[in-house]
């Protein structure tokens, strides 16, 4: 594996710190504010407010500093202050910041659009739209594949997560808290068994085989002439970080081709050299019809895509795609900047480096405490799953008892997973090996006293 060298030049130090007691009182006092005003139903994993950042340091307002394991959800993947995202938003906003392009139309918009055709797998000719959001560019894949198809039925799987937009939270498959109260849902969504290594009743399946396990309840609670897309992300964010066993993608996606039915690969959390591959479908060969895209895209601006065959998305009439902000000459901006620092410091190969330093300790961690069932992931997108001492019973507390211990030293790190027992693994990828391994050992030590 390539072991890319990360030299960055930080605004701030790259150590964490805690100064005193946490939530510290201007973190206290902005609760405060925010309870009178901001409603209950949006929650903070963390208590702390933020002041700055930079490469994988977060500063909160009473100046305590604490390592980012989280990007923000996978969104800060060029770090939160990126100086080429910096410039390039600075000289963006000089010149407009809004006309919309539906109205009257710019170049970045289009530039965006090229780069996704070069990066995005497949060498036939492609067309992207862009959007503001992940759960707008899942909504628009299926928009497209529908019209394209001139069918109606959308294939989901067990555990996924595909947003929070009425269609996105029928096609999503936990309740609390994404869908608990908000139904009624959008009809015509049908939930398929995942491939899920840890968790399969038959150790043994192969992936193959788990994708004809699919296959056979597709064909017949559906029919393949009814279905217009199969919507799968390569690996499972939300839903615990579930990498699929190897074949189970292309034999959904070899099926797919084979009847008419649109593959649509959410990369919203796993894309832009997340996993070490610009898309995570690279993995195995993966070509998908469409590919969905936000998050790490434009380094923390909102900015989302659909990028795919051009036959699909040119089936939709004049006017049927679209929005007010979407592609937002800022945004695009920002996300041409993002993608030459991906390429500048191959962010790819510092994924994979990652996975070096980390995954190994997090595999003898887990021989180590009995309190871990599974060490999964790819690059820099990996997880731990806790489970009660010689069992699989799923462990949520004993995932945000880590958690909460973590952060008292200084170290973000975020909990999923379908039954919540799973702690992910999102750092920057710019994030400097000793401050990771500094992290690593913060870890170490909340699993340890766990067990104490």
């Amino acid at each position: 594996m390539s072991t890319p060298v990360i030299t960055p030049s930080y605004r701030l130090e790259q150590r964490r710190r805690i100064t005193g007691i946490f939530p510290g009182p201007k973190s206290a006092a902005l609760a405060a504010r925010r309870a009178a005003v901001v409603p209950r139903g949006v929650a903070s994993s963390v208590p702390v407010y933020a002041a700055d950042a930079d490469g994988g340091i977060i500063m909160d307002v009473d100046g305590n500093a604490f390592t980012d394991l989280g990007s923000g959800i996978a969104v800060t993947s060029v770090g939160a202050s990126d100086p080429a995202v910096v410039a390039a938003v600075q000289e963006q906003v000089e010149h407009f910041t809004h006309t919309c392009f539906m109205v009257t139309p710019y170049e970045g918009y289009v530039a965006v659009a090229e780069r996704l055709a070069e990066v995005t797998p497949g060498d036939f000719e492609k067309r992207t739209v862009l959007f503001n959001s992940g759960a707008e560019a899942v909504e628009n894949a299926v928009k497209i594949a529908r019209s394209a198809t001139g069918r109606d039925a959308v294939v989901a799987f067990d555990h996924a997560y595909h947003g929070r937009t009425n269609l996105t939270m029928g096609l999503t498959a936990k309740a609390m808290p994404y869908k608990t109260g908000f139904g009624p849902f959008a009809s015509e969504i049908y939930r398929m068994p995942m491939s899920y290594p840890f968790r399969e009743e038959n150790p043994d399946i192969t992936g193959a085989e788990a994708a004809d396990r699919a296959i056979l309840a597709i064909e017949k609670q559906i029919g393949a002439d009814q279905l217009a897309a199969l919507l799968i992300e390569p690996i499972q964010g939300e839903g615990g970080f579930i990498v699929p066993a190897e074949g189970f993608l292309p034999r959904l996606a070899e099926w797919a081709r084979a009847n008419g039915v649109v593959f649509i690969a959410d990369e919203v959390q796993s894309g832009f050299c997340r996993t070490g591959e610009w898309f995570a479908v690279q993995h195995e060969g993966v070509v998908p019809d469409l590919i969905t895209m936000a998050k790490g895209i434009a380094g923390g601006m909102p900015l989302s895509a659909v990028t795919g065959r051009a036959e699909l998305l040119d089936a939709v009439h004049p006017g049927g795609l679209g929005g007010t902000y979407g592609g937002n000459p800022v945004a695009c901006a920002a996300a041409l900047a993002a993608m030459d620092t991906m390429v500048s410091q191959d962010l790819a190969g510092r994924a994979r480096r990652i996975e070096e330093l980390v995954l190994p300790r997090l595999q003898a961690l887990a021989v180590e405490s009995g309190v871990v069932g599974d060490v999964r992931g790819r690059g820099a997108m990996l997880a731990m799953e806790f489970v009660r001492p010689g069992t699989k019973a799923p462990d949520a507390e004993a995932a945000k008892a880590v958690a909460a211990a973590c952060l008292q030293e200084g170290v973000i790190v975020l909990t999923c997973g379908t039954y919540g027992n799973v702690i992910r693994l999102l750092p920057p990828l710019t994030i400097g090996d000793d401050l990771l391994l500094d992290a690593l050992d913060v870890l170490e030590a909340a699993v340890r006293g766990r067990l104490s």
